[in-house]
């Protein structure tokens, strides 16, 4: 069982992995939530599809004064050093970090990430409807409310971790 890690959840502006424009981290040591992170992020390409919007309720009206990927994860990256992160998901959430990386040509430290989506797979097997993450956090104890908000989603990621993980 995993008792410390950092689950993470970036949202995009559009279809461009390096689009980052939220995320939200929960540290968790000792299998308790220690330390929550929320920050908007304006978005590399800055602009933002509709359908993406749609689906995290955020524009370039919420960004257009928040710092770019490089001065956020500065301020994160003391919070998760030598954690593993944990996502829901995680090509995703790994993919866009590697890309934000990528974008500000920042080295990447290459982070040990774990995925909540193919471990639920492999925990519920067929017990559940879907694997997506509101189902697999209420079959875990978990309400998500705010779903597609980074830190809702990243608080949700926890729990099933520190169920399944």
């Amino acid at each position: 069982m995993m008792n410390n890690f950092a689950a993470i959840d970036f949202e995009t502006a559009n279809e461009q992995p390096s689009s980052v424009c939220s995320v939200g981290i929960v540290i968790v040591r000792h299998g308790l939530p220690e330390h929550t992170i929320y920050r908007l992020i304006r978005p590399e390409p800055e602009y933002y599809l509709y359908r993406n919007t749609l689906v995290h309720g955020l524009s370039s009206i919420d960004t257009q004064y928040a710092e770019v990927f490089s001065r956020v994860w500065e301020e994160i990256e003391p919070y998760i050093q030598a954690l593993p992160l944990v996502a829901h998901n995680a090509l995703f959430d790994q993919g866009c970090l590697k890309a934000a990386f990528q974008t500000y040509r920042m080295d990447y430290p290459d982070y040990e990430f774990h995925c909540t989506l193919r471990a639920s797979r492999k925990y519920f097997g067929r017990s559940l409807p879907n694997h997506r993450l509101p189902t697999v956090a209420a079959a875990c104890g978990h309400m998500l409310t705010n779903h597609h908000n980074a830190l809702d989603d990243a608080l949700a990621c926890a729990a099933i971790a520190l169920k399944i993980l």
